[in-house]
């Protein structure tokens, strides 16, 4: 799995050009799968996001966690992510994980996200989706399971 975090102050997500969910102070999660991922990635990703410490102390350190400035999490899928581009001018999305399997994992990852203690809101799988948001920072972590 793929996961793009930027700490934001808000995003949102539009489909259809009508609000689906936004959030305030958090993370905004890019969030790839491939066929080969596993419950272990899952768990893996869900256990570092929860606890990483990126927000500023009172001494300007990134020594909280999201829980600690009581942050929300926009978690959108992201197909995208496992683009090929070594070849041509045209992407290819052949490593990307094929969609119903892709839809689970995506879904059980929020869901294990919530109950970490995360609030969580989402796009909607598959949907053509618009996105807004004000990194804060900037501040942009990859995670990829493949590098743990």
């Amino acid at each position: 799995m793929k996961v793009v975090l930027q700490r934001v102050n808000n995003a949102s997500v539009s489909i259809d050009n009508h609000l689906f969910n936004k959030i305030n102070n958090g993370y905004l999660l890019l969030v790839g799968v491939k066929n080969s991922d596993s419950l272990d990635d899952i768990d893996y990703l869900v256990r570092k996001i929860t606890n990483l410490r990126i927000f500023e102390d009172n001494d300007g350190k990134t020594n909280l966690s999201l829980s600690s400035v009581n942050g929300e999490i926009l978690s959108i899928s992201q197909f995208t992510l496992y683009a090929n581009t070594k070849h041509g001018n045209r992407p290819s999305f052949i490593d990307a994980g094929e969609p119903r399997f892709a839809s689970k994992m995506y879904d059980l990852f929020n869901q294990k996200l919530s109950d970490a203690g995360n609030q969580v809101k989402t796009g909607q799988f598959g949907a053509d989706m618009q996105i807004d948001l004000q990194n804060d920072g900037p501040f942009t972590l990859v995670f990829d399971t493949e590098n743990k």
